[in-house]
């Protein structure tokens, strides 16, 4: 496949996921607000941050270094000791199951059943939804290289949607049950987004549109593990690149989750507090979540495609590296400007979407100071997802190898600055904590980027600098509005509020004219990709 075709379809893998989160997070910010006014707080804590952590942990431990690697490299492979290769993480996640099931079982602290019933079935629930998911993984990585956009958006959408219904009607109908709502909803979720890849390549696997498409797996039971003759069971040079990743994975999910496994071990915030922090979390990590996540997973493959892992930039093809270099650049600045407006507008207007959101609860307190770091880190997320996309997209396994000590020592030191921060300054330290880690990872990934294209004609890091006159309308906009929240937020009534949220629109209207007119490169990728 050309590389103009692959950024093409690239491009729309990425806006249909980046579509597919905001549905995520419409959904979740509605149903967070809703259980709100009918469950306690710290019911909202176990749920999405302990049994949440779970999941994700069990899922991320299984399967993550395999996706990388398999991802890697061109859709034309031996299929058959690929998808080998995958099965393995059903069993991997079994295990892991089975000892985070326990450890969350009898070692952390165990919440009030008075308050918080049925821990214990939630704690199966969870363990064994990341099971059912794993059994999806082949699937979800043929369609991924294959670039079937639609088939992802129906599959998480039909997931995402029976789960909030479900949870709504329990939520309403028997809210004693507890955890049983959201265990049920939970198992709901991964069974339906399974299904979904099974039955698609069921009906898709020998049909016409296959067959045109020269589709690499002709029969459904293919898709199963089987032994070849004569043959290993899977390619080992996939196998060598799943072990680096997986120790760098290990490593990434103490990164990635660092604040949760503090709260859950460290017990540093009571379960309500928790509750608290994950939804406010979860608001300042909207855009995060729905733009920032499927860049980098839909450009990581872009990258993987044109460019060849290993390669210095002279062995590769110079058209292919001009491309590469060039989507990088408008990438790195498309990231910067969303996170830079992100930070300067957040800082102003967090108490009174917090107030706005969900009352007092939430709008008072640690509450807009949370989000207002939040909305720092975001510049953070924003960078790092794309200088990470690149690296981990180009990197050989030695450098993996070496960046996994790098990883180690990362972990360690985050891990202790989340702590000694958590107690000097509640919550906010994790997110200064997280900052700091972000900042790390991203000297890493541009470091490694210079030194890629040293000795090529492209600087693709220049996408890091936004322009002179962009700079001071960020800059005015982030005074004007500041003043605004003294004068008019938000407990002087709602003309009061008006004012205050048209004096961002107007200073928002400003920053996007003098985009359009600064930033004319960016404006036509993102129009014509």
């Amino acid at each position: 496949m050309a590389a103009q075709d692959v950024l093409g379809q690239t491009a729309r893998l990425a806006s249909s996921s980046a579509l597919l989160q905001v549905l995520f997070r419409v959904v979740t910010f509605g149903l967070n607000a809703f259980t709100l006014r009918y469950l306690c707080r710290e019911l909202i804590g176990v749920v999405n941050v302990r049994l949440t952590l779970l999941y994700s942990t069990v899922v991320f431990l299984a399967r993550e270094a395999f996706r990388r690697a398999c991802l890697s490299g061109s859709a034309k492979r031996n299929w058959t000791k690929t998808i080998n290769l995958l099965w393995l993480t059903v069993p991997l996640g079994v295990f892991w199951s089975l000892i985070l099931g326990l450890v969350w079982l009898h070692l952390l602290e165990v919440p009030d059943p008075s308050v918080v019933p049925h821990y214990q079935a939630g704690v199966v629930a969870f363990g064994l939804s990341a099971i059912i998911e794993l059994l999806g993984e082949p699937f979800w990585v043929l369609a991924q290289v294959h670039l079937f956009v639609r088939l992802k958006v129906i599959a998480e959408s039909l997931s995402v949607v029976s789960k909030c219904l479900l949870t709504v009607t329990l939520v309403i109908l028997y809210p004693q049950w507890g955890l049983y709502i959201f265990s049920l909803a939970q198992l709901l979720y991964v069974s339906v987004l399974v299904m979904c890849y099974v039955i698609y390549f069921v009906m898709f696997l020998g049909s016409p549109e296959a067959t045109k498409k020269s589709f690499p797996v002709a029969r459904v039971k293919a898709l199963l593990p089987s032994f070849v003759e004569d043959e290993t069971f899977v390619n080992w040079k996939e196998a060598r690149l799943t072990w680096s990743f997986f120790k760098q994975s290990f490593l990434k999910q103490i990164l990635t989750e660092g604040e949760r496994y503090v709260m859950t071990f460290l017990n540093v915030l009571n379960f309500g507090d928790q509750g608290v922090y994950d939804i406010v979390n979860n608001l300042g990590s909207l855009v995060a979540r729905f733009i920032f996540l499927p860049i980098e997973e839909s450009f990581y493959v872009f990258f993987a495609k044109v460019l060849e892992r290993g390669k210095t930039v002279k062995d590769q093809k110079q058209d292919d590296v001009a491309m590469a270099a060039n989507v990088l650049e408008l990438l790195l600045k498309l990231v910067l400007l969303i996170g830079l407006t992100i930070t300067v507008f957040g800082y102003a207007y967090s108490q009174l979407a917090l107030d706005i959101y969900g009352g007092s609860m939430l709008s008072s307190g640690t509450g807009p100071d949370l989000l207002r770091c939040y909305s720092l880190y975001v510049l953070f997320l924003a960078v790092n997802g794309v200088t990470e996309c690149f690296t981990f997209a180009l990197m050989c396994k030695e450098e993996v190898d070496r960046y996994n000590f790098v990883m180690l020592a990362l972990s360690f030191i985050f891990l202790c600055i989340s702590y000694f921060l958590t107690h000097w300054y509640g919550s906010v330290g994790f997110i200064l904590a997280n900052c700091f880690n972000m900042g790390i990872r991203i000297a890493h990934s541009t470091h490694y980027i210079h030194h890629y294209f040293r000795e090529s004609s492209h600087r693709p890091l220049g996408g890091l600098l936004p322009s002179p006159a962009l700079l001071l309308v960020y800059i005015l906009s982030a005074v004007l509005t500041a003043s605004s929240e003294v004068l008019f937020c938000c407990d002087k009534g709602w003309m009061a509020r008006l004012i205050h949220i048209s004096t961002g629109a107007l200073c928002l209207a400003a920053t996007l004219v003098t985009m359009f007119c600064t930033e004319t490169k960016l404006i036509h990728f993102v129009r014509s990709q």
